[in-house]
């Protein structure tokens, strides 16, 4: 017998790593999702009872693997209705039921493209990549997208139907249509990363569902840089995330304490970006992890390399270009070449309306005229951003501001 929290710290172990293999196997021999996710809880369910006898198997991967085919032939067995039924048990009885390790194919790379499948509503990739790569239930990804059960159920239900009746193909994409693709997965990847990187409403987890994701991404892949640059983004993100508020209070950036950043996903980050740059195949996550880069091997704040990151950011313009950046850009370019610069780019951001409504824009103006000396106009523009900010962390930060001037 082995004893019970052995168990429980195996399997948990195991569903961490193997939930979306399993389900991926089974999805690949029987293209049914429901039936996939039934069986696969069902293995997990009986590894609990099972290993407490005979002990945790030293390959838990193929053991629930095997477990779950057994349990979803079974179950076919049972309820061979109709021909798609039939075509089902045919290939799980034909397949050996014992693989070894050699030949348990790695299925989560078909998996991770049909979840982020152009052809799914972005909400339904997201939630699609949740539950049945992270294993999340459907209760706990509409807790962190503050959505009720129901309605995320739908969606899920929504999306599998869809794979079904557009014909989605269960496939990695062929070279021609990747690039395009594997854009799709990445901005998927990294929305669950962001979601969680606000520890406020306490959707913490899904940070931690990201970089797992994006890890897996990188073994699937291990030859595509921009893979590899997401994965460093995030770990150079997450590195200073816990020192993001103090006491409920947004920290900057350039007052944050970076001796408490954490030095060992600093080094895992940039060890990662080199991997991806010796590629020598730019992308925009590069380009955002090499700007990250800049800011975590800075000792302190005013050894940032400001027209290094001024360059970065025109860079991510070329590829990638957005307001957002434009406004990013304005701050690197005041930092570097002196306020009124930066300034001048932000009062044409603000001309254009093209980020209305966006906190930060009204936010950054007023920052910029602080440092200025124009305190009136900063006040005005702190209170505008005041009214925009989404998080209580934000706007106790401008509260505070305003309070200063």
């Amino acid at each position: 017998m082995t004893a019970p929290e052995a168990v429980r710290a195996a399997v948990d172990a195991a569903y961490r790593d193997e939930w979306g293999q399993v389900v991926a196997t089974l999805i690949g021999l029987t293209g049914d999702w429901d039936l996939a996710e039934d069986c696969a809880q069902d293995a997990f369910a009986a590894a609990l009872a099972t290993w407490a006898r005979d002990g945790i198997p030293a390959r838990p991967g193929a053991w629930l693997t095997t477990t779950a085919r057994h349990r979803a032939t079974d179950r076919l067995r049972r309820d061979t209705v109709g021909a798609a039924k039939v075509r089902q048990l045919a290939v799980l009885e034909r397949d050996p039921i014992e693989p070894s390790a050699e030949e348990i194919p790695d299925e989560r790379l078909r998996l991770i493209f049909t979840c982020c499948h152009p052809a799914l509503p972005f909400p339904a990739r997201v939630a699609l990549t949740l539950r049945t790569l992270a294993g999340l239930s459907t209760g706990e990804i509409a807790k962190a997208f503050l959505t009720a059960e129901p309605t995320m159920a739908q969606r899920l239900v929504r999306a599998k139907r869809k794979i079904v009746e557009a014909g989605i193909p269960y496939r990695v994409p062929p070279a021609e249509l990747l690039p395009h693709r594997l854009t799709a997965v990445l901005a998927v990847l990294y929305l669950i990363f962001n979601e969680g990187y606000d520890e406020e409403d306490g959707r913490r987890a899904l940070a931690a569902e990201g970089i797992h994701l994006a890890r897996t991404l990188v073994r699937l892949m291990p030859t595509e840089p921009e893979a590899r640059g997401l994965l460093a983004l995030m770990l150079l993100l997450e590195a200073r995330r816990a020192h993001r508020t103090d006491d409920g209070v947004l920290v900057t950036l350039e007052n944050q304490d970076r001796s408490q950043w954490d030095r060992a996903l600093i080094a895992e980050g940039l060890a990662t970006l080199d991997q991806a740059l010796a590629v020598r195949r730019s992308g925009p996550y590069q380009v955002q992890a090499a700007i990250a880069a800049c800011h975590a091997t800075a000792p302190d704040a005013a050894a940032t390399d400001w027209p290094q990151i001024a360059a970065l950011y025109a860079e991510l313009m070329r590829l990638a270009p957005s307001p957002v950046v434009d406004l990013n850009r304005a701050v690197a370019i005041a930092m570097a070449d002196g306020i009124p610069a930066g300034l001048a780019l932000v009062d044409d951001l603000t001309e254009s309306g093209e980020l209305d409504g966006y906190y930060l824009l009204p936010a950054t103006r007023a920052d910029l005229l602080r440092r200025d000396g124009r305190l009136a106009e900063a006040a005005t523009s702190y209170e505008e951003a005041l009214k925009l900010a989404p998080t209580d962390a934000e706007r106790r930060y401008l509260s505070g501001r305003l309070s200063e001037l």
